[in-house]
């Protein structure tokens, strides 16, 4: 049975209504409140991780608030471990329910992975089997965060480091039936695409051309860093600590010709730079977006081919 995307009564505002649709932003650091609050029409939006906001006040939340009032917000969980063994922490999907509440984030997004385990928590997004028992699980668990914020979420393809030989779906179909069971959307991190694809060997381009664009509602974008493993084969870490390179910028391009402007994030978490270093990246992306914006009334689309 398939599911609507927006399954859920639209909840009471408090915060004045912005449409960030099609357009670009970046993620919210407290060192550039300043910067963004003098001139709050220089981006689209901001994005904000969850466990970041989780206590009830101070600082943090002041800053927040101010901006909220100024730019639409998306809020983007890193630990809900939704692929996880175990049920969802329900203390922290309350916690994140109140954020969704009190900020309301014009999309809510966490990812295909899990970092939770028997009352122990990793730091990192760890990969998953794609198997029958693995989707039952990952769909139950997107059903129950849904329910507890009443809306549906987008969910983002993992960067991954290893494959499963018990794997019995390509990570698109993976995805895309995901979609079907919990009509949730999807969260395309191009960056995720391309240094996975270059860990395993496989085509960045090829892996695009099946992913479910149609159930696309943002894009992320971010830098990586460049190793080489033990026999001295290319290794890309996901650091999120530099611009986008050149290859991901190609493919992100190739993905707003086939689908159309969509409201896109530059990541940058780690080594964070002065805010127009930060801005450029995102106007970069607006030059994408606009190349590819019909005049109202057409339909301008191209097939994505690898």
């Amino acid at each position: 049975m398939e599911h609507s995307l927006e399954p859920f009564a639209e909840p009471r505002k408090r915060f004045p209504a912005f449409d960030p649709a099609g357009r670009a932003g970046a993620s919210f650091k407290p060192q550039h409140f300043e910067a963004i609050a003098n001139a709050p029409t220089s981006i689209g939006f901001l994005e904000v991780h969850a466990e970041n906001y989780m206590g009830a006040g101070g600082t943090p939340h002041a800053l927040l608030e101010s901006m909220r009032a100024l730019l639409p917000i998306s809020l983007h969980g890193v630990c809900m471990s939704i692929g996880g063994p175990d049920p969802l922490d329900e203390a922290h999907l309350s916690r994140f329910t109140a954020l969704v509440e009190r900020y309301e984030p014009f999309t809510v997004s966490e990812h295909l992975a899990w970092s939770t385990h028997d009352d122990i928590f990793f730091n990192d997004l760890l990969p998953l089997p794609y198997t029958d028992e693995t989707l039952t699980r990952v769909c139950e668990h997107i059903e129950r965060m849904q329910a507890a914020i009443r809306r549906p979420i987008l969910l983002e393809n993992p960067s991954t480091y290893v494959l499963f030989r018990e794997s019995t779906w390509k990570e698109t179909d993976f995805l895309r039936e995901i979609v079907k069971r919990t009509g949730c959307g999807l969260l395309l991190d191009v960056n995720n695409v391309f240094v996975s694809a270059t860990n395993h060997g496989y085509s960045a381009g090829d892996y695009l051309a099946q992913f479910p664009l149609e159930h696309v509602g943002e894009i992320h974008l971010a830098g990586h860093d460049e190793q080489e493993d033990d026999e001295g084969a290319p290794l890309l870490i996901d650091s999120h600590d530099r611009p986008v390179s050149d290859p991901v910028w190609l493919l992100y391009e190739k993905v707003i010709a086939a689908r159309g402007p969509v409201t896109t994030l530059i990541e940058w978490d780690a080594d964070i730079p002065d805010w127009p270093v930060l801005r450029a990246e995102a106007e970069a992306a607006t030059h994408i977006l606009d190349r590819y914006r019909a005049p109202e009334g057409s339909v301008k689309r191209h097939v994505l081919q690898s």
